[in-house]
């Protein structure tokens, strides 16, 4: 399997999602993450279920793990504090996604820990930034949904707005973090310095925007909530026939003449309110009505078959378990199992990366609560009754 980050290290002191997404990548490319969790509960996605596998690790949690090793440390005391510092003193990349200045009063924020390793690079993710008036507040995907126009252009056009089904401002960032960490670790061959990456929520939300907020900034216009539409281009949306629903997306004005001729209506694609696509954009209000009374004369596969034939892009919409049973989904390896070391079944999502043919996945299955604790102390040099201190005073989780 491809490992290019192999030799790399990585301190991954983040929760939940955003951040544990990044870390999580780099350890399917070979990175060592480890991860470093409060003693008691861990990450806080541990308690997400159900559902969860047959061990009771929550689906959540798995989601976002694999690869990882786990050391449950307090931060909160010079003891677990000390022992992060020596991870931080051999480590190439630290993650953490506390609030702003969470980490100074424990000393391990980037200024304290580039002291000691001037080569590190630290990567903090939080909800508005490390400056700005909303630095200060918490970071929810949910709500930065909402503060970033997000939802404003999600959902029924005549609907309340609506939050994408999955965290998506959290997953964004997350591989914009993972991008930023290599591109400053391959800086670092050239200066032999790390560097401070800030990270924001609401920046990644904006900027995922696209085109949607490039529509506004050339316009001034407010984007319009369309639903299954699209700005930019009609009919590019989804239809309901006769016993389903289909997506049509109609890119350019040959593929249009086309749909019209598969209808049966092929001097719609004549008609001067509909030959070019900024024609059918101002004019949807009345062409799209006439292309849904015409799909609803026939069933979903069957006009699929037809526009296919076509040479239109088209599609069924297929629910999820459905998509994973796509024989393309089944060929490609996008599920597999991991199985920990007494043999209990863990399913997870594949990563979509492949470098010279081959998958890049981590083999580790995600950890237990502090699984790797006493492994990873062992290697930084600490002897048996070290560590029996450490786990009596409360800085180290059982294990």
């Amino acid at each position: 399997m491809a490992k290019p980050l192999a030799g790399i290290t990585v301190l991954d002191l983040s929760r939940v999602l955003a951040g544990p997404w990044a870390s999580q990548l780099l350890a399917d490319l070979g990175a060592d993450v480890i991860k470093i969790e409060k003693p008691g509960g861990g990450d806080d996605t541990r308690a997400w279920a159900p559902p969860a596998a047959s061990d009771g690790s929550a689906a959540y949690f798995l989601a976002a793990n694999r690869g990882k090793r786990s050391i449950a440390l307090d931060i909160a005391r010079p003891e677990g504090q000390a022992v992060v510092r020596r991870l931080a003193e051999r480590a190439d990349v630290l993650l953490e996604n506390y609030k702003v200045g969470g980490l100074a009063k424990y000393g391990l924020d980037y200024d304290s820990l580039a002291r000691i390793n001037p080569a590190l690079v630290y990567c903090s993710i939080t909800g508005f930034g490390q400056d700005g008036p909303a630095a200060e507040l918490p970071g929810y995907d949910y709500i930065v949904q909402g503060l970033s126009g997000l939802m404003s252009v999600t959902g029924p056009a005549d609907g309340e707005p609506s939050k994408v089904g999955v965290a998506v401002t959290d997953l964004f960032t997350g591989l914009y973090a993972a991008n930023a960490v290599q591109a400053a670790l391959i800086e670092r061959t050239k200066t032999g310095r790390g560097a401070y990456i800030d990270l924001a929520l609401f920046d990644c939300s904006l900027a995922m925007l696209a085109n949607v907020a490039l529509n506004h900034l050339v316009s001034g216009a407010v984007p319009p909530r369309l639903g299954n539409g699209h700005p930019n281009i009609v009919p590019y949306q989804v239809f309901a026939t006769r016993d389903g629903h289909l997506i049509l997306a109609c890119g350019n004005d040959k593929q249009f003449s086309a749909v019209c001729t598969v209808l049966g209506v092929p001097q719609l694609a004549r008609d001067e309110r509909f030959a070019s696509n900024p024609a059918r954009v101002a004019h949807r209000a009345e062409l799209v009505p006439r292309l849904a009374e015409l799909f609803r004369a026939d069933a979903r596969d069957a006009w699929l078959e037809k526009l296919t034939a076509a040479g239109v892009p088209c599609g069924p919409i297929l629910n999820v378990a459905e998509a994973f049973a796509h024989p393309q989904a089944r060929h490609r390896g996008m599920s597999y199992v991991q199985r920990r070391d007494d043999g209990t079944r863990l399913p997870q999502l594949a990563c979509p990366i492949r470098l010279n043919g081959a998958p890049a996945r981590a083999t580790a299955p995600p950890p237990r609560l502090n699984e790797h604790g006493e492994a990873l102390l062992a290697e930084l040099g600490y002897d048996d009754e070290e560590i029996a201190a450490l786990r009596q005073s409360g800085a180290l989780g059982p294990g």
